[in-house]
């Protein structure tokens, strides 16, 4: 019987995490077997809205604060899903609090994971494609050097490190996974540079207007909660001697770009009244955008089992067929 923690599950990602290791029932334990679940911790800010089971608790607290999260990570958890973060806008806005977040909220829950005496925990680490950055190629690769030029890219970057030397030592058995952009997030805009990647397809769909802040040519690393979920619970899964001793793994995204993303929602809207999309170009979220890849390639991903979407419309067409709905009824009790 397994103990799992999320941080950072009151977000999308962590809550489409939480839905579906429920549903599954089972990861691998620390012999490599699958276990059942018999405890999920959720952890964030804010509390992770259900509905949920009796195998759920609910916390709420600061990630930055090393005595809140030992009252999560306890020494019987076996699995850590970290996903709690300042998104990049804000953790460039605010240094000090990016920094205290997102860098030693990381470093909280590994020696939250190191004080596990019984067993070496599995830990899951939410990276970015922010890692990147300065003159890129068109596509990333694995063998694309790692330049961020963001405070978010660079706290990104130092928990993959950490990550990969508490691995090293044998505290934790950890598997950090470089993200591209995730997309159709749903719910409202956030502070992310990158939230304008959802609005564009998300607002129309639902009937309401949208600014977009890049240009119709910006080209961004796309891939779909779908297989970003799957990509979580992949990784967890794998054998630590699949990773080695480097413990990143570079998701594949494909290259889309504002303007095609604009098209694919009107070749997708069916019979619905869309709403329309403003392009406003804003210098501070052009000049961050820039500087992060177009599209990432990765063999050893691909390898390993991972998988991503086929185009723009899967994209579209997946948001459509499992959040569309919801995000309009919440628009509607406004």
């Amino acid at each position: 019987m397994l103990n799992v923690v999320i941080t950072g599950a009151a977000g999308f990602l962590g809550q489409k995490l939480a839905r579906e290791i429920l549903r599954r029932g089972t990861l691998a334990g620390p012999d490599g077997k699958q276990q059942p679940i018999s405890r999920l911790m959720l952890f964030d800010t804010v509390k992770a809205q259900g509905p949920w089971d009796s195998r759920v608790s609910t916390f709420t607290g600061d990630i930055g604060d090393l005595a809140e999260v030992l009252r999560i990570v306890l020494h019987d958890t076996h699995s850590v899903f970290h996903l709690a973060a300042i998104v990049s806008a804000g953790a460039e806005a605010d240094f000090d609090e990016g920094y205290r977040v997102n860098l030693e909220g990381t470093r909280n829950v590994l020696e939250a994971c190191r004080a596990i005496l019984t067993h070496r925990p599995r830990l899951v680490f939410a990276s970015s494609v922010a890692v990147y950055g300065g003159k890129l190629p068109s596509t990333v690769t694995d063998d694309t050097p790692q330049r961020p030029t963001t405070s978010y890219g660079v706290q990104k970057l130092s928990g993959e490190l950490l990550i990969n030397d508490y691995s090293r030592k044998g505290f934790v058995d950890g598997r950090s996974i470089r993200l591209p952009t995730i997309m159709v997030r749903p719910g409202k805009p956030n502070k992310a540079a990158s939230t304008w990647a959802s609005s564009i397809i998300r607002e129309p769909l639902s009937g309401v207007d949208a600014v977009c802040p890049v240009r119709p040519d910006s080209p961004m690393a796309c891939l779909s909660p779908r297989h970003t979920i799957d990509a979580f619970i992949r990784a967890h899964d794998l054998p630590a001697d699949k990773l080695g001793t480097d413990r990143t793994i570079l998701l594949s995204g494909i290259r889309v770009t504002a303007g095609e993303m604009a098209e694919a929602v009107e070749r997708n809207k069916g019979n619905r009244r869309i709403g329309a999309i403003k392009w406003q170009e804003d210098p501070a979220i052009q000049k961050i955008v820039d500087g992060w890849p177009g599209e990432t390639r990765s063999e050893r991903a691909r390898a390993l089992g991972f998988t991503c979407d086929n185009s723009i419309d899967e994209i579209v067409q997946a948001f459509i067929a499992d959040d569309l709905d919801n995000q309009i009824r919440s628009l509607q009790k406004l």
